[in-house]
């Protein structure tokens, strides 16, 4: 049995010689075909990625750990006791007495000889801004 052409001609009895539009190399001649190595590329964007989040997550822990911070200052300060009306933009002094409620002044701290816990501001959105403190209570 003969055959009718080589072994290195393409030849397919539906499309006739179709060497040129096969994805693949026909002849010794042709270039090499190599898979790329998708591994190391995915590593290093999973590590890069995993970067990013870790480092986003800690930023928004960060916050999450000033935001609470900045509760607890104000829920202490608004929880304590005082008898006006703060004024926006005044700087108070809280105060811890004897009876365990603090309160809330207008006396400096160097004024007179009470437990002072920390040095505060009422800005417009009725917020108390922590200007000194003297202790850490949380």
């Amino acid at each position: 049995m003969k055959k009718e052409r080589p072994d290195n001609i393409v030849f397919s009895e539906e499309t006739g010689y179709n060497a040129s539009m096969l994805p693949y190399a026909t002849s010794v001649g042709a270039p090499v075909i190599r898979v790329d190595d998708l591994v190391s590329w995915k590593s290093r964007g999973i590590t890069n990625v995993n970067k990013e989040f870790e480092n986003k997550f800690n930023e928004l822990k960060m916050q999450y750990q000033n935001l609470m911070e900045e509760f607890e200052w104000n829920e202490l300060v608004y929880s304590s006791k005082f008898s006006f009306e703060p004024v926006i933009g005044e700087i108070y002094h809280l105060y811890a007495s004897n009876d365990g409620v603090n309160f809330l002044s207008l006396i400096g701290p160097n004024e007179w000889n009470k437990e002072h816990i920390g040095t505060f501001k009422l800005n417009s959105d009725k917020k108390w801004i922590v200007l000194n403190i003297k202790h850490a209570i949380f």
